[in-house]
């Protein structure tokens, strides 16, 4: 007589709780509801550790580049196939797990968690400063880079704090305001902003000109000036200057990277060449006669010294490795997460001008930057580019 099988849909509601509570992968306790409709109501918040630290996803468009459509986990290599269809269209970045997404042809913003499906919606950017002298022809460019202070899944008491206006100015948002405020720096000449983060409860953000500016929340008050300095200036090179800057926090320590290459160029030799092709409209508009590539060609990573007021280049990041891009800078421990090497960087391709300029989207200049001996390890095989939703780290949480 042939044994007959279990039926695991009818296994009992408790002792599916306990098995849940011992998952600590997110995409292994998401897969768990899509075994039956029984199972299905097991996995809430309640019965899942969502404080873990867990290692970025990348998120990646679908075909057509238009949505999103999967999560690569580098940790164990495991993809979850999941559509967000409020994302479509939209230009998305990312902060504690919660997507920042602008859209096409209104340029209407709001932040979604892409697990939980919870939406908020945020003020218009023409809520923004004198918007008509600083609105960008493309609207979903006007915010440059959006960083949270502390996760709405967790608290009401929160900042989004973005970068906007042609990356000019440095703006924010409280649950409840009905306009961005924006902060206005006394003393210091207008600049052009790359990056930005909450630490110890101020806003420092980092500019083109490789100069850490920092200023206290509390000090913003209406329209008035705010009491803001330079706290520390990357010593550049002057032969390779700044294409582009992040700034991450590590350990309790910060740090600002300087990415080149970002930018266009000449062609070097056949090896600089990139698969893609310029819009017709680009080589008319803009006269080009020369073919032109990008690419990333180097990193180099400062430490900032807070107390003496300078930036020192280091070679070694211990333990930690960083995944720079669309998103919120971070920093995770690689030695938590098999697959994942430390005094690495992940970066993902974050050059706007190459969503508008080429046929195929952006996302071409992604992959994987050894610290210790500068060599790049390319990663963009086999992922979709998009002119709204390039590969974009993610921070994954359950809600």
């Amino acid at each position: 007589m042939a044994q007959e099988l279990a039926d695991w849909s009818e296994l009992q509601y408790d002792l599916l709780v306990l098995i849940a509570r011992r998952l600590n992968l997110i995409e292994d306790y998401l897969n768990f509801g899509t075994v039956c409709k029984s199972w299905h109501s097991v996995p809430t918040k309640n019965n899942f550790n969502n404080d873990l630290s867990r290692a970025p996803w990348l998120m990646l468009a679908d075909e057509e580049g238009n949505s999103i459509r999967k999560f690569f986990s580098l940790y164990n290599g495991m993809i979850l196939n999941k559509r967000i269809p409020k994302a479509s269209r939209k230009r998305c970045m990312e902060s504690m797990g919660w997507l920042i997404m602008v859209g096409e042809d209104e340029g209407e913003i709001s932040m979604l968690h892409p697990f939980s499906g919870v939406q908020i919606e945020l003020p218009h950017q023409n809520t923004t400063v004198d918007y008509e002298s600083h609105q960008t022809g493309w609207l979903m460019s006007f915010i440059r880079k959006a960083v949270l202070s502390a996760s709405p899944s967790h608290t009401s008491d929160y900042l989004l704090m973005v970068i906007e206006g042609g990356m000019r100015f440095l703006s924010f948002w409280r649950p409840g305001d009905v306009r961005w405020t924006r902060v206005t720096w006394e003393g210091i000449n207008r600049r052009c902003f790359t990056d930005l983060i909450y630490f110890n409860g101020q806003i420092y953000a980092v500019d083109y000109s490789g100069n850490l500016l920092v200023c206290d929340v509390a000090d913003v008050v209406g329209s008035k000036p705010t009491k803001g300095h330079i706290v520390a200036q990357v010593p550049l090179d002057p032969e390779n200057g700044l294409d582009e800057s992040y700034i991450v926090e590590s350990l309790g320590s910060l740090f600002v990277i300087v990415r080149n290459g970002v930018l266009f160029r000449s062609l070097r030799d056949d090896s600089d060449r990139i698969p893609l092709t310029l819009l017709p409209e680009e080589v008319e508009d803009d006269g080009i006669e020369e073919e032109l590539t990008y690419g990333t060609t180097i990193f180099h990573v400062f430490q900032v010294d807070l107390a003496a007021g300078k930036m020192t280049e280091t070679r070694e990041l211990g333990d930690a490795a960083f995944f720079l891009g669309a998103n919120a800078s971070i920093s995770v421990q690689a030695s938590q997460f098999p697959g994942i090497k430390p005094n690495h960087i992940y970066f993902t391709d974050d050059f706007f001008e190459s969503y508008l300029s080429y046929e195929e989207g952006g996302g071409l200049d992604m992959g994987v930057f050894n610290l210790a001996n500068g060599s790049i390890q390319p990663h963009y095989n086999g992922v979709s580019l998009s002119r709204f939703c390039p590969p974009t780290w993610v921070t994954p949480t359950l809600y």
